[in-house]
């Protein structure tokens, strides 16, 4: 997948610098977990990238240069999760509006749902969803739940 400035493509082995570099910085991680060790990135990238159904996937600038990460993948029976994780030298680019509106693009023939999780003090997550039409489900578990319906109900 890609967008006019980024592509999204499968995790390889070889991304584990950059990938430790991202979940190893404080202001990439406040709202998300603690910072990691170089060892649980690989664990994460392992579990969550190089999987046989990849629940994440790497985001590249248009020369290549790694950007960060996409959360794309099943949430529930009729859902997919999406998100992203992205350098703070990305920050401020548009980049997340940009990966939710090609994510949003591809779910559509995936799945029923689309949502978004986040804490609440993520006040530029929950803008971005409602920007691209999720609407402000609940609080389960402290998160913030936002979903989008992709398919129309027939009468």
């Amino acid at each position: 997948m890609h967008t006019a400035r980024l592509r999204i493509r499968k995790f390889q082995a070889e991304d584990l610098d950059d990938l430790y570099d991202l979940l190893s910085d404080e202001d990439v991680m406040k709202y998300l977990e603690a910072p990691y060790t170089r060892e649980a990135a690989k664990v994460f990238l392992h579990r969550c990238g190089l999987a046989e159904a990849p629940l994440i996937y790497a985001v590249e600038d248009c020369s290549g240069t790694f950007a960060g990460y996409v959360i794309y993948h099943p949430y529930d029976a009729a859902s997919y999760e999406i998100g992203w994780v992205l350098r703070k030298s990305q920050w401020g680019k548009g980049y997340a509006g940009e990966l939710t509106r090609c994510l949003v693009e591809d779910a559509r023939n995936r799945t029923d749902n689309l949502v978004i999780e986040c804490l609440p003090a993520q006040t530029a997550t929950g803008q971005i969803a409602r920007k691209n039409g999720f609407s402000f489900v609940g609080n389960i578990d402290g998160l913030d739940i936002y979903r989008l319906p992709l398919k129309q109900k027939q009468p």
